[in-house]
């Protein structure tokens, strides 16, 4: 087949959750014997002639992100009823290569990689009618944003930002609603991801294709690992994600403290690029390092004591979760940070949801090293049988399959 994929960012390095599924699917669709054309937004200069993205697709080009500001943002959700996502990646020059792009050649198949794509789907329309269209939802943005309120308005300081996520989720809902009725194809990336989606489709129907990852590169490290001390606890994740700001203040100020009033050594090390201002107060204490960018996670798995998901809002399958898991890291999490893993994978993991009891789990596994070894192992077996990529592939081409591709 001949696939055009749209992807809000470029697809490589894979460092974070929607650059890595979507070099698992290009890399997976590739090895299929199919040809991809890449088209994606990118910030800044990005040379792809010396990465993989060059062997694994035809063609690529590449549009500078554009820039929307804070005011644009207000007016547009004044004037607008298009909900704010919709309008972050709007672009004349991305729309022109679009156009020059369907112009030059047939397509059986266009993949809208996150709802923010979904705005150029007229144009295929327009340009190549008889194209299948697969839309492939990396989180149910609606129940996302609809999580977001509720948490936010239990917190009176938060109380703006839920008024902002209360506004957009019946926003998104009736743009999801559009674009999953239009497509042909509905990808989630979780059972619970596909319940939230499944009423916005006619047929009812949406596939469920899980993030991924190759399991085997996460196994062994290369570089030297950091010295993080025996009593390291790590997060890992984009530090200006909103469900990733609230799962470290919560942690540091409910739970933090009473795991070090009985291990005063532990220290928790925040892993991820862009550190959101709101995140700035955690500076103050000795024991917390927010690491920023890092040029790999994995040595920061390797050379913690526990890997910590306190997620209270969001969807889909972590992707974090997956990489901890894969490195054989003990994990404490929450009931929705393990949400959509399969029983086998979440019996490899410590779930729990009040404060206290996170902080007793944590303390546990911390005075236990048999334990985590054992935690670690059966994560990692769990995660290899279904979540690496060529588990995963196989059920995308049946899905292709089942919408009249080859």
């Amino acid at each position: 087949m001949r696939i055009l994929m749209l992807t809000p960012a470029l697809p490589y390095p894979p460092h974070q959750g929607g650059a890595l599924r979507n070099f698992g699917l290009i890399h997976g669709l590739h090895a299929a014997g199919h040809q991809i054309t890449l088209l994606s937004f990118a910030e800044g200069n990005h040379v792809t002639t010396n990465t993989p993205l060059a062997a694994l697709c035809q063609q690529i080009e590449i549009i500078e992100a554009p820039a929307r500001s804070a005011q644009q943002r207000l007016r547009d959700m004044l004037v607008s009823q298009q909900p704010d996502l919709a309008l972050r990646l709007v672009s004349r020059e991305f729309r022109q290569c679009l156009i020059e792009i369907l112009q030059s050649q047939p397509f059986d198949l266009v993949q809208f990689e996150g709802l923010e794509m979904a705005g150029y789907l007229p144009i295929i329309r327009q340009y190549q009618p008889a194209t299948k269209l697969c839309y492939d939802a990396h989180n149910a943005e609606f129940a996302l944003q609809q999580g977001i309120f509720e948490v936010d308005l239990r917190q009176p300081k938060r109380w703006p930002s839920a008024a902002y996520s209360f506004v957009q989720a019946r926003r998104i809902a009736r743009y999801e609603r559009d674009v999953c009725q239009q497509v042909d194809c509905v990808l989630a990336v979780s059972a619970e991801d596909a319940a939230s989606l499944q009423r916005f489709r006619h047929d009812n129907r949406v596939y469920v294709i899980p993030n991924g990852i190759f399991v085997r590169q996460y196994e062994a490290v290369n570089a030297r690992l950091p010295d993080l001390g025996p009593c390291a606890l790590i997060f890992t994740g984009k530090m200006d994600y909103r469900p990733n700001v609230d799962a470290m203040l919560w942690f540091a100020s409910d739970i933090l403290p009473q795991v070090r009033s009985i291990m005063p050594d532990v220290r928790l090390y925040v892993v991820g690029q862009k550190p959101h201002p709101r995140l700035e107060v955690l500076r103050d204490h000795d024991h917390i390092v927010l690491t920023g960018w890092v040029p790999e996670v994995t040595p920061y798995l390797h050379a913690a004591a526990v890997y910590i998901a306190p997620l209270r809002m969001g969807s889909g399958t972590r992707l974090k979760i997956l990489e901890a898991m894969a490195a054989g890291c003990a994990i404490v999490a929450t009931t929705l940070a393990a949400a959509g893993l399969p029983d086998e994978a979440r019996r490899s993991l410590m779930i729990v949801d009040d404060p206290q009891q996170m902080a007793g789990a944590i303390v546990q596994l911390l005075q236990n090293a048999p334990q985590r070894a054992e935690m670690g192992a059966a994560a990692q077996a769990a995660v290899y049988r279904h979540y690496d990529w060529s588990v995963l592939i196989p059920d995308l081409l049946r899905a292709y399959q089942e919408i009249g591709l080859g």
